[in-house]
């Protein structure tokens, strides 16, 4: 008799996103422009969320490609058939799409939504993976879209 073995996707994907917390690898990403010169264009680990949710989503055939911006994540993830859900009943699982941290940084940061009113992204001081509560504590960052696939 052969055993009969069920891939288990969505409890892996929770996994690899709990077992990242502390990780430096999402540090570099390396591009060449027009045969310029190659730049690490993560800034070693300060602007990482985009390279770190899209490899991750990748992994698990969740979008098409790498990305290094939260935009490019944005398009993939709505091209790959993610939907739009509300904030008020997020679930483990789900992308969040934060606004900028200010008007002197205005740049959307994006993470995995864990539970409990947790996250984990990465942490441009910490330039690795992090766990924290959906609005960063004191910075109280602005939830503006989340994001689930249906498919798993």
């Amino acid at each position: 008799m052969t055993d009969k073995v069920e891939r288990q996707y969505f409890k892996s994907y929770l996994a690899m996103i709990d077992n990242s917390v502390g990780t430096e690898m999402f540090r570099s990403f390396y591009v060449r422009v027009n045969d310029g010169p190659v730049t690490d264009i993560i800034g070693s680990g300060e602007n990482a969320c985009a390279f770190y949710v899209s490899t991750i989503l990748l992994v698990f055939g969740k979008q098409k490609s790498v990305h290094a911006t939260v935009k490019s994540v944005i398009t993939d993830l709505e091209e790959s058939g993610w939907e739009l859900v509300d904030e008020n009943d997020m679930k483990a699982g789900d992308v969040i799409v934060w606004s900028g941290r200010d008007d002197d940084n205005p740049s959307q940061h994006i993470g995995f939504y864990i539970g409990d009113n947790l996250a984990i992204s990465t942490s441009s001081n910490e330039q690795k993976v992090f766990k924290h509560d959906i609005h960063f504590g004191q910075v109280q960052r602005k939830i503006m879209s989340v994001y689930r696939s249906q498919n798993w």
